[in-house]
């Protein structure tokens, strides 16, 4: 029986059979997704916007609304859940059946520390985009710089080299 080690192309390569005689021989590209579709089973969405905390079915341990101090706010969960992790120690090695609870309580800090990450994520894309912007102009003026010394240079030996030629 003989096996091969990759599968065949899709016959749908046949279609472009024509394409480097023909550009326009190859069928359009099919439109892009809008809205809503279904990918292994799971449903998904186009739309590039964060769900919220309760659409997602977990409490919201910080404060709503657009004013969020994310430093403050992400100190304080941190500090939560660090007192979280020592009471779970303290439990396991106490009361060793008790641990389910701790264990949903250290998930929920850990849910709402990450959907607090992904809430600064837009802020922190723009600043890291100024600063790449702001390098960008800091080179581009150095090399303007660069220039203007270099043709002073160049001018520099140019009289040089025509008063050289006027002496002799």
């Amino acid at each position: 029986m003989a096996t091969a080690t990759y599968p065949p192309p899709p016959p749908y390569y046949r279609l472009y059979k024509d394409y480097l005689q023909n550009p326009k021989s190859a069928p359009e590209p099919p439109p892009p997704i809008e809205g809503t579709y279904v990918c292994f089973g799971s449903n998904y969405t186009t739309d590039d916007v964060l769900p919220t905390l309760e659409e997602q079915g977990v409490r919201q341990l910080y404060p709503k609304g657009p004013n969020i101090d994310f430093k403050k706010e992400l100190r304080s969960l941190n500090r939560e859940l660090q007192l979280h992790i020592l009471e779970f120690a303290d439990v396991l090695a106490e009361r060793p059946s008790q641990y389910a609870r701790r264990v949903e309580e250290i998930s929920l800090i850990f849910k709402n520390l990450h959907h607090l990450l992904n809430s600064s994520r837009p802020q922190q894309a723009r600043a890291t985009l100024i600063h790449i912007l702001e390098l960008q102009i800091q080179c581009r003026k150095q090399a303007v710089e660069d220039i203007k010394r270099r043709r002073e240079e160049a001018r520099k030996l140019l009289k040089e080299s025509i008063a050289t030629l006027d002496g002799n």
